[in-house]
């Protein structure tokens, strides 16, 4: 074997399509496209899935997975501006809250943020509290419990 009878092994290298040549090709004239319409024009076709409108299957079937939505843990939020009703010395309850009216609904709990300013000395009671919110109860001298 010399260097000038090195062939490729059969099956390695494909001709190419020579479009639009028809020279025995028998892709001449419109290359296979057809008569014109979308798919003939350059640039055209539809993106996979487009059923000509229709809802494509992907949407109609149901969708499978897990979504952790259905057990998220959502509190009712109040505001320590909120507990300017209550008498110096206080002990404020979530049952206390929505007895008053100020909570419209308890959720999974209880949690007190920060926003506002307290100028009363109360024992605030909630299953959580937002750290300013510990801040501005404690620096009047009340306390935050955590139910």
């Amino acid at each position: 074997m010399k260097l000038h009878e090195l062939r490729p092994s059969e099956g390695a290298f494909k001709t190419s399509k020579r479009v639009g040549r028809g020279v025995g090709s028998g892709l001449g004239k419109t290359s296979g496209k057809g008569h014109k319409g979308q798919n003939a024009r350059s640039g055209g076709g539809v993106r996979p899935g487009f059923e000509g409108g229709q809802l494509p299957l992907f949407r109609r079937l149901q969708k499978r997975g897990f979504s952790n939505a259905m057990f998220k843990v959502e509190y009712a939020t109040i505001n320590v501006s909120k507990k300017k009703k209550f008498e110096d010395g206080a002990v404020v309850t979530p049952e206390l809250l929505k007895e008053m009216g100020i909570l419209k609904k308890q959720l999974a709990g209880v949690k007190v943020l920060g926003n506002g300013n307290l100028t009363k000395k109360l024992t605030v009671k909630a299953n959580k509290f937002s750290q300013s919110a510990v801040e501005k109860i404690e620096a009047i001298g009340g306390k935050a419990e955590v139910i």
